[in-house]
């Protein structure tokens, strides 16, 4: 008789160990672990007393994107860590994210030029999902297509037809520009010029600063002869260096508004944005890192948040999932800028509004009113879908 008792007894046992581990697994956080990868070239002097950005810029955005997906994530049992890897040695950090790759990370947050962005989309796997957090090349949005990689910092073409919609509502269409000789503010130029075609402007005349002067005893003589030229409206400015631009300001031949990279600047974050409840973004991220948000913290923090947007909507950390629900039409990013935001599915550019501002205060925000668009006037900045060869597969 007791012998019959105890296979009974047994399987009781058993049942409940099994309900107790079904329990405790249910528990369990889904864990989701996010690798921000940060490659910084050495930064040659600048010509002018132009604040540089902070070091450890973007790094700071992906960790409060962190900290603010933990705040979330604790009642979703979710769970996210950051690793973070930052070199001025473009093989060593292609390398460390290779070493990552194979040690089990699909999900990374990358800050660096366009170069080497492309380096490390080809060192690591198709599996892979990288959000591009540092370059604005236009060619990475439509000829060099990286299907594990996602955009969330804006084009050059996107922050200069931010530029151009507002000019044109003002109906300032005559434009000289001047560009520096770096390969960035040639871009920036070939981006302002694409832009003036895209909206009516006239570029009256284009100037190169070519100079090794010091500006900053010089400027009033100097820069009233070399923007003399057949009258304009606006003078458009391609230095993102800063090795010119800021003495543009008030010393021009004619007394004109100066706009682009200097004067009335077309950003992807500043902190003069307290809109839509932004004044609480920017509050948290003083309060972690000690100073003000730049572009490539906000860049940072948007990947970080639309990996988890993702993982909250599917409740999985696979990055093949998460990159195929990120690309459809039912994510949406609430990212304090005034609506929800989404991919484009060609190109894997965030869609998003643009700040106008200058040092002290927010200008405007573009898209302008009266720009329309088929499907959304966010895609009425950078290039649209008929613009680019990239087709997101």
């Amino acid at each position: 008789m007791l012998k019959r008792l105890k296979n009974p007894l047994k399987l009781a046992c058993s049942a409940l160990l099994l309900s107790s581990s079904a329990a405790l697994a249910a528990k369990q956080p889904l864990t989701i672990d996010i690798a921000y990868l940060q490659y910084q070239p050495e930064r040659p002097p600048a010509l002018s007393n132009v604040l540089p950005e902070p070091e450890d810029a973007g790094l700071n955005g992906a960790e409060l994107g962190i900290k603010d997906s933990n705040t979330t994530g604790r009642f979703l049992k979710q769970k996210y860590h950051l690793t973070s890897k930052l070199s001025d040695d473009p093989e060593q950090i292609v390398a460390e994210a290779r070493v990552l790759y194979d040690n089990g990370q699909r999900l990374f947050v990358a800050n660096m030029p366009s170069a080497q962005l492309q380096q490390l989309a080809e060192a690591l796997g198709a599996d892979a999902l990288i959000f591009n957090a540092g370059s604005q090349a236009d060619e990475l949005r439509t000829e060099v297509c990286l299907n594990n990689v996602l955009h969330t910092t804006p084009s050059r073409s996107m922050l200069t037809d931010a530029l151009g919609q507002w000019l044109n509502a003002k109906r300032l269409k005559e434009w000289l520009l001047i560009s520096g000789n770096q390969p960035e503010d040639k871009a920036y130029a070939a981006a302002l010029k694409r832009t003036a075609k895209r909206f009516g402007a006239e570029i009256v005349e284009e100037k190169a600063w070519s100079f090794d002067t010091d500006l900053r005893r010089t400027a009033q003589g100097e820069l009233p002869l070399f923007t003399q030229t057949d009258e304009y409206d606006v003078v458009v400015v391609a230095d993102e260096r800063g090795d010119f631009g800021e003495y543009l300001l008030y010393n021009t031949w004619y007394p004109r508004p100066i706009a682009g990279t200097q004067g009335l600047v077309p950003v992807t974050w500043h902190r003069v944005v307290e809109q839509w409840g932004a004044a609480q973004l920017q509050s948290r991220f003083d309060k972690l890192a000690n100073r003000w948000m730049t572009g490539k913290d906000y860049a940072a923090w948007a990947g970080v948040r639309s990996i988890a947007e993702a993982v909250t909507q599917t409740k999985t950390n696979d990055a093949t999932a998460l990159r195929s629900y990120i690309l459809s039409d039912k994510f949406q990013l609430a990212a304090f800028k005034g609506r929800k935001l989404n991919y484009r599915d060609w190109s894997g550019q965030l869609r998003q509004p643009i700040p106008l501002i200058h040092p002290r205060a927010l200008v405007s925000q573009s898209p302008q009113q009266g720009f329309l668009h088929p499907v959304t006037d966010l895609d009425t900045l950078g290039f649209d879908k008929p613009e680019s060869r990239c087709r997101m597969q």
